[in-house]
């Protein structure tokens, strides 16, 4: 099978909704994943698991140290 878009009737008007184009483009959410993200997307997909790329970075972790009565950790 031959698939040409520059020869196709309805280009343009029903490109949003071509298969093609859903094929072969690369949804914005995952534009800056690098491969081993990418892999990993895969791999969960392919286990069954619902997969949600998600615009929002997670919050900061802060180690927090707990104190001694007398500033010092003892083991």
């Amino acid at each position: 099978m031959l698939i040409d878009c520059s020869s196709c009737a309805v280009r343009g008007a029903a490109c949003r909704g071509c298969l093609v184009t859903a094929l072969l483009d690369t949804p914005v959410e995952i534009e800056g994943l690098d491969a081993d993200e990418l892999r990993a997307i895969e791999v969960f997909a392919r286990a069954g698991f619902e997969v949600e790329v998600v615009d929002q970075q997670p919050a900061a972790l802060r180690m927090v140290r707990p104190r001694s009565r007398s500033g010092f950790r003892v083991a």
